[in-house]
């Protein structure tokens, strides 16, 4: 080869392949685009990676939208009785029959008595088949709480019981939509609270230091060594049992609230510390930026990538701190329906063994627990995209 090729070819410019791991919008505008792209662009390259935070996020969705339209979705409601259908086990909607396809219906059920142990069961009749309408007339409600109307997604003139009875004929599927309004909220408004007094407390203890944060951290310590578990069972039991559901209901949030803010008020304050001697913090106070300027404006959203992470994870634990102490009759009471109320009628095990459709909540408190585990790992793992 001459020297003149050779230096053809030093001259020519050499094509680098982008990763494999880049995103391919990454990819097509080349790798210059990882240093120009913004911390949250960042995040959501490495999050979408997470596979199953990706599956989470719209079961998620579906859960809370399920919550919300409750109403629409129920056939019934919570409180409707179906005294001829004590404890029926789970009718499905059929849509075929030993002739093929066919409209929607379900079999009517037969209550039968055990002449020898007197135990009450139901057997399917195929010869009785109720129709199923979908999007039909049904009981009165008040969609999202305003609209008033009496449309159902599905409705018929017999027992069209997804998941079975309970003891006083009520339709478990419904009761188990309504009861996750509850038990899907209370772990919302449980973390606003959390969230507020977490940052509140842990900023003022990094921020300013000396007494306030010695003060601040002895508090935290000493609800830190008491279990949660039986200080949660202490202040629920200190509740009036006298009190309306909507003070039961705010009672239950105040106590799950008051012991799940030191875990993120410790994470706070340890950032806060590392970070309020740094130069842009120096810079803004000599600039004439107030205390809490310095800290809302320019300290939290440095680190606010945690944060959400530390709060996804939270979720999940108020959630089951609900339905554990409704579950034990220390939290929300009947008429209240939540997922722990619900599940306290599956406490005996004679009770499971002959209906064991009343442990369907279970699915959801799982499902749910599982779905923002699975988030808040994505999320953990997409919090610093530069490792």
């Amino acid at each position: 080869m001459t020297t003149t090729n050779i230096a053809a070819g030093l001259s020519q410019p050499r094509l680098e392949r982008p990763d494999a791991d880049q995103p391919k919008s990454a990819a097509k505008g080349g790798r210059d685009d990882y240093y120009v792209a913004s911390q949250w662009k960042l995040i959501w390259w490495k999050f979408r990676k997470h596979k199953l935070a990706i599956i989470a996020s719209p079961i998620l969705i579906f859960l809370y939208t399920c919550a919300i339209f409750a109403d629409f979705l129920a056939p019934t409601l919570p409180d409707t009785r179906y005294t001829e259908y004590k404890w029926a086990p789970p009718n499905a909607i059929r849509f075929a029959d030993e002739n093929g396809l066919t409209a929607p219906h379900v079999q009517d059920m037969t209550r039968k008595t055990d002449p020898q142990t007197f135990k009450r069961t139901f057997a399917p009749d195929p010869e009785k088949k109720v129709p199923v309408y979908f999007f039909g007339k049904g009981e009165e409600h008040k969609l999202l709480g305003i609209i008033p109307t009496d449309i159902h997604l599905f409705t018929s003139t017999g027992p069209v019981f997804i998941l079975g009875t309970d003891q006083l004929g009520r339709d478990l599927f419904t009761r188990i939509l309504y009861g996750s309004r509850i038990s899907l909220s209370i772990g919302l408004v449980s973390v606003s609270i959390t969230f507020f007094l977490g940052l509140l407390l842990g900023g003022i203890a990094g921020y300013f230091g000396g007494a306030i944060d010695n003060a601040i951290m002895r508090v935290i310590d000493l609800i830190i060594c008491i279990p949660h578990i039986p200080l949660w069972m202490a202040l629920a039991a200190a509740l009036p049992r006298d009190w309306s559901p909507l003070k039961m209901y705010m009672g239950m949030v105040l106590v799950l609230s008051m012991i799940n803010w030191v875990g993120l008020a410790r994470v706070v304050r340890g950032k806060l510390l590392s970070l309020r001697d740094e130069d842009f913090c120096t810079a803004s106070r000599l600039a004439g930026a107030s205390d809490m300027r310095v800290i809302v404006r320019h300290l939290l959203p440095s680190f606010a990538s945690y944060i959400i992470v530390a709060l996804t994870l939270s979720i999940p634990g108020t959630i089951l701190g609900e339905t554990a102490l409704s579950f034990l009759g220390l939290g929300l009471q009947p008429p209240v329906v939540s997922w722990g109320v619900l599940l306290r009628d599956a406490q005996n095990l004679e009770t499971i063994a002959h209906h064991g459709w009343l442990l369907a909540p279970i699915a959801w408190v799982v499902t749910t627990v599982l779905m923002f585990n699975f988030l808040g790992d994505g999320l953990r793992d997409a919090a610093d995209p530069y490792k």
